[in-house]
C-alpha cells in the first residue's frame, strides 16, 4: 500500500530511468505525476486529482482499471498459484486460453499458441520460428524479411531490426535480422526475384501504422499482401500487439479483410491491460517442422511463459468482451471520437487519422509546414491538457487519442473537448 507521507516523486528523480524519456531537466521537483489509483476509464494521481486515460496506458487497457470481473479472476487465481513453469509443464489457465485464442480463426488454420512476455517477444518468437521453419523444411536460404518504412515492431534486437523509424533503430540495424524495406504494395511487387526468393517472411501492422503517426494502411491493401505472400511463398507476420482486442472496431484487426497469417503476434490488450503476457499464434504446418529430434527443437522462452496470472486475466477480458457485447457497442463510440475530434477546430490542426478506436491529431504551421524538433509542440499539448483532465502522449506532433474500449460517447467527448482546450493554449 501507498502511504501519503512517502516522497515517490523524489525516489523517481534519484533512481528511476523512464522508457522513451529524455531525462535531462525533466522532472524537476514537484512536476512529477505519480499515478495511485484507477476507475474505469479515469487515473488518479498522488495529489486526487482525475484524468481520463488517454492513450489507455500506452495501449493496454481495454475495460478500464479495476474491472471487477477482472479483479476477481486475478484473486480466485492467486487463491491457488500464482506462477508455475511452462518449460515441459502445463497450466490449466494456458490451456484455456490457448483454446479460446485458436476458436477466433478457422478450424484448421491457427492451431498452436506460444506465450511470452510482450509485443517486441511475440514477433522474435515469429521470426525465429519463420527462419528456423526454413533450416527444417529444405530451404535454408530463406533467411531474409521484408518489412515497410516507419513500422514499428518492438525494441528487442531482432524486433527492432525490423522497424522502419530511423531515429529509434538506425543505431542498432546492423546487430539484427536482415530486412529489404519497402513503402507500398507497389513497393512489393516490384522486388526483384531473388530477392523475393531469400525472403523468410514479410511482417507488417494491419489496417493502421502505429508508432507512424497513426497512419491507416489503403482499405484492401491487407489481402492483396496475403495474396502476393501465396503467390510468393513468403509467409505472413502481422503485428497486431496495438491493433487486437478490438481497437479496430474487430477482434483483430486482420479480420476486417478475411486475411489469416502465418503468424499472429498478440500483447498490450491480451490481459485487458492488467499483465505482461504476449502470445504468437501460428499454423499446425508450422509446428509440425520442429517435432523429432533435440536439434529441431524451438529453443527459445521466458522465465515467465504462460504465467497463470497473466492468462487467468486473459481469459476474464474475453470473457467480458462476451457478456459485455462489447464489438457491439464501438461504433457508437467510434463515431464518438471521430465527432470529438473534428470539433477541435484550431489553425495547427493539420490532420485527424482514425481507425477504430485508434486515432491521431497531428500538428502543424498553418502553412502546412512541420514545427521544429526544438518547438516540441506535441509534448507542450499533452503537457497542457494535464490541466484539463487528460493523458496521453504524443508521436512526434501527433497527438494520440485511444481511449479503452469501456469508455462511455460522454467520456470521450470530454476528453476531445480537453485536447481542444490544450491545443488552443499552445497553439
Amino acid at each position: 500500500m501507498t502511504e501519503p507521507g512517502d516522497n515517490w516523486g523524489a525516489w523517481d528523480r534519484q533512481h528511476c530511468w523512464h522508457p522513451f524519456t529524455q531525462h535531462a531537466g525533466w522532472a524537476s521537483e514537484g512536476e512529477e505525476l505519480i499515478l495511485v489509483r484507477g476507475e474505469g476509464p479515469w487515473l488518479f494521481d498522488a495529489e486526487g486529482r482525475r484524468y481520463f486515460d488517454g492513450n489507455s496506458s500506452i495501449w493496454t487497457n481495454i475495460h478500464g482499471h479495476r474491472h471487477p470481473r477482472i479483479d476477481a479472476a486475478l484473486r480466485m487465481q492467486l487463491d491457488e498459484v500464482a506462477h508455475t513453469s511452462f518449460l515441459g509443464f502445463g497450466n490449466p489457465r494456458a490451456a484455456e486460453l490457448a483454446k479460446r485464442l485458436t476458436a477466433f480463426f478457422p478450424s484448421g488454420s491457427l492451431e498452436r499458441v506460444f506465450f511470452s512476455d510482450d509485443g517486441s517477444t511475440a514477433v522474435e518468437v515469429a521470426v525465429k520460428m519463420a527462419i528456423q521453419f526454413r533450416q527444417q523444411s529444405g530451404e535454408p536460404e530463406r533467411v531474409g524479411f521484408i518489412a515497410f518504412e516507419n513500422a514499428y515492431h518492438g525494441d528487442t534486437m531482432g524486433a527492432a531490426s525490423l522497424g522502419g523509424v530511423s531515429f529509434f533503430f538506425d543505431r542498432f540495424r546492423s546487430f539484427g535480422f536482415r530486412a529489404t524495406r519497402v513503402t507500398s504494395l507497389a513497393d512489393l511487387r516490384a522486388l526483384p526475384a531473388e530477392e523475393v526468393a531469400r525472403a523468410a517472411a514479410i511482417v507488417l501492422e494491419p489496417l493502421i501504422q502505429g508508432v507512424n503517426e497513426m497512419r491507416p494502411w489503403p482499405a484492401g491493401q491487407l489481402a492483396e499482401i496475403r495474396s502476393w505472400c501465396d503467390g510468393h511463398g513468403v509467409h505472413l507476420i502481422l503485428d497486431e500487439v496495438m491493433t487486437g482486442f478490438g481497437r479496430t472496431g474487430t477482434m483483430f484487426a486482420c479480420q476486417q479483410e478475411e486475411v489469416i497469417p502465418d503468424f499472429l503476434c498478440l500483447a498490450k490488450g491480451l490481459t485487458g491491460g492488467y499483465l505482461p503476457l504476449a502470445a504468437t499464434l501460428t499454423t499446425g504446418r508450422v509446428f509440425d517442422a520442429f517435432l523429432g529430434g533435440r536439434e529441431r527443437t524451438l529453443n527459445y522462452g521466458h522465465s515467465y511463459t504462460a504465467n497463470q496470472l497473466g492468462c487467468a486475466a486473459a481469459l476474464a477480458s474475453l470473457r467480458v468482451f462476451e457478456e459485455d457485447r462489447v464489438l457491439e457497442k464501438l461504433p457508437a463510440r467510434v463515431e464518438a471520437l471521430a465527432q470529438g475530434l473534428r470539433a477541435i477546430t484550431h489553425s495547427s490542426v493539420h490532420e485527424v487519422r482514425q481507425c477504430g478506436l485508434i486515432a491521431g491529431l497531428e500538428l502543424r504551421q498553418e502553412s502546412g509546414k512541420r514545427f521544429s524538433a526544438g518547438e516540441r509542440m506535441g509534448e507542450r499539448v499533452c503537457s497542457a491538457a494535464r490541466a484539463h483532465g487528460l493523458l496521453t502522449r504524443p508521436i512526434k506532433d501527433t497527438i494520440v487519442m485511444m481511449p479503452p474500449l469501456c469508455s462511455t460517447e460522454a467520456e470521450i467527448a470530454e476528453a476531445c473537448a480537453a485536447l481542444g482546450r490544450a491545443v488552443k493554449e499552445v497553439g
